[in-house]
């Protein structure tokens, strides 16, 4: 009878369980509009913990410690607000503007190269490409001006987007602060019975996430620096830009390489009207790959993510799809999470009794 009972309220539990995750999914549908500074700081208080407990070893309070990283965290933020965004909108409106005439190019030498050695230059009907392009730079002007003039004119919309500038780094900063305890108090109202194993898993989580989130983050930061750096100096006029697209897209192996060469290579093709550029274009990006592969990856990285690279594309695809900008910055982590879970599955199915008795059959 007491089994019964306890099984009773073991099932009981489950479709309790059950019901607050659907619940609380539904309820992070309808508020994820609303909730994006509260992901952001959230992101940012989990980069920046690790630093902030490392400062604390030295003797430094929390407060102290938590103040110098917020400080590098806010001018970060206003270096990317105030300087480098600005720059890439600039880039791109260079790269609009000259579209016409990389087009006009593309028809003058490439089409002609490409029918000598037998492509069928059929396809590329330049006339149509132009008006694509023209008609979308149009598009995107009339969308932004529409914006911009929405946004003057609402004081609520130009409130909120206000409001969320300031929220971020108050968010971030308290978070920072009371990292350790938020933590804490989680843990403690664990139920006993699954607290130990349940940690285990958060544990596991976490070194998977800090393996991909923070150290894949550094990654992509150093080459795309890498690879700014390296094609300015090459001359490219678009290189803030392909270089931060390349830096990006990096996430995936190999991905930000075959990107980057190929648009660098054809922007250094209708810039300068050469293939030496191409040439230093590939160098720079097999010079950034040795670095990842030798030092970047293995120091910040490791051997610890096993996530496929197709993974990695259909959880940021399917992020984007289901919950737009939010989904996007959720779509890795919970990848993450659900590789430790379904890898913990696993385990538990192949010492089950299930397992084994289909094996022997």
């Amino acid at each position: 009878m007491a089994t019964a009972q306890e099984k009773s309220m073991t099932d009981s539990h489950k479709l309790f369980l059950i019901a607050v995750t659907i619940f609380s999914g539904w309820l992070f549908y309808l508020l994820s509009p609303v909730l994006m500074p509260f992901f952001i700081a959230t992101l940012l208080a989990y980069l920046g913990d690790p630093i902030v407990d490392k400062l604390e070893r030295y003797r430094l309070s929390r407060s102290v410690s938590v103040s110098i990283v917020f400080t590098v965290l806010l001018v970060a933020g206003l270096l990317l607000l105030l300087v480098i965004l600005p720059l890439m909108a600039a880039q791109i409106g260079a790269l609009f503007k000259r579209l016409p005439e990389y087009l006009n190019l593309f028809q003058t030498t490439t089409i002609p190269w490409l029918a000598s050695v037998g492509f069928p230059v059929e396809v590329f009907n330049v006339s149509t490409i132009k008006q694509t392009f023209t008609d979308y730079w149009a598009n995107v002007s009339h969308v932004a001006g529409s914006i911009f003039s929405y946004m003057s004119q609402s004081g609520l919309a130009l409130l909120q987007g206000l409001a969320n500038l300031i929220l971020i780094p108050v968010l971030t900063f308290y978070l920072l602060r009371d990292w350790d305890d938020i933590v804490a108090r989680f843990r403690s109202v664990l139920p006993r019975r699954f607290s130990k194993e349940f940690i285990s898993l958060s544990l596991e989580c976490d070194e998977m996430l800090a393996a991909f989130i923070r150290g894949q983050l550094m990654v992509m930061l150093a080459l795309a620096v890498i690879y700014t750096i390296g094609l300015s100096i090459i001359g490219l006029e678009l290189a803030l830009l392909l270089g931060v697209i390349a830096g990006i897209v990096s996430f995936v192996p190999y991905l930000g390489l075959i990107v980057g060469i190929g648009l660098s290579g054809v922007a250094a093709y209708f810039q300068f009207h050469e293939w030496l550029p191409i040439i230093w274009v590939a160098a720079v990006f097999g010079f950034a790959q040795l670095l990842e592969g030798m030092i970047l990856t293995p120091r910040f990285v490791g051997e610890r993510i096993g996530l496929h690279p197709v993974a990695v594309l259909f959880s940021v695809m399917a992020g984007a799809q289901l919950f737009g900008f939010i989904g996007v910055l959720l779509a890795l982590p919970i990848a993450a999470v659900a590789m430790v879970l379904l890898r913990h599955t696993h385990e538990r199915y192949m010492d089950s009794d299930l397992y084994s008795k289909s094996e022997q059959e």
